[in-house]
């Protein structure tokens, strides 16, 4: 048991060190992570605009290039400072004071309700233990009216796990992370039942896979749902 603990906190000590580098690093890799983040984008246009949007587990920053729509403020969020502060250095030079970077809880939010008029959440859900209640606090900070945008990957569909062993898990191994553990620990939700939950949870979205538009766990990359979110009014 020590060595699997030893293992993960490792990981987590340098995490923020070598996401980028696990992520993005081969050709092959970086097109399919970029290819989500655009897919979780595809729906809006630069006329589109919210004043204020909130990114849950925003990490190094890697998705707000890929965001179209105006803002008038864009919060990163993150447990891991150090991943804001790779954050910081990447963005805050193109965005200026349009950006905050705050570390939260991806779970439990500090926020007041009805603060954002949009939240986005790409790669994340499946990371958390009580997938449900994220979504009714992430929903909770959102204004009645605003959109949920949360992209998930089709793990462990027959896709997902082939693109896995095609680069990803060599590639974090030669990195020497214990890759098959790491991942047992950190992706903690199948896709299939993050579906449901987010089909129960708001009737009123969107849906969109990639690289197929065929809706299919297993032929595909990545899920993405866009939520209305509907309060009744008091």
């Amino acid at each position: 048991m020590e060595n699997e603990d030893h293992a993960w906190l490792d990981y987590r000590a340098r995490f923020a060190d070598v996401y980028d580098e696990s992520n993005y690093a081969s050709p092959l890799q970086s097109a399919v992570m970029r290819a989500s983040h655009r897919l979780t984008e595809k729906r809006f246009q630069e006329r589109d605009h919210f004043s204020k949007v909130l990114e849950i587990g925003a990490g190094t920053g890697e998705h707000l290039s890929f965001v179209r729509h105006g803002f008038d403020q864009y919060v990163l969020s993150d447990l891991d400072v150090k991943t804001l502060e790779v954050a910081k250095r990447k963005l805050n030079d193109k965005f200026g004071n349009k950006l905050l970077f705050e570390t939260q809880s991806g779970g439990e939010l500090s926020y007041a309700d009805n603060s954002f008029d949009r939240l986005i959440a790409t790669h994340v859900l499946e990371h958390i233990y009580q997938p449900h209640l994220a979504l009714k606090e992430w929903r909770r900070v959102v204004k009645n009216g605003g959109i949920l945008s949360i992209l998930i990957p089709t793990d462990p569909g027959v896709a997902w796990r082939l693109g896995r062993n095609l680069g990803p898990r060599k590639n974090a191994i030669a990195q020497g992370i214990a890759y098959d553990y790491v991942m047992a620990r950190e992706h903690v939700n199948s896709c299939n039942n993050l579906i449901a939950l987010l089909r129960h949870y708001f009737p009123d979205r969107t849906e969109a896979w990639w690289p197929f538009p065929i809706p299919s766990i297993d032929l595909n990359l990545f899920f993405v749902c866009h939520a209305v979110v509907k309060k009744v009014e008091d």
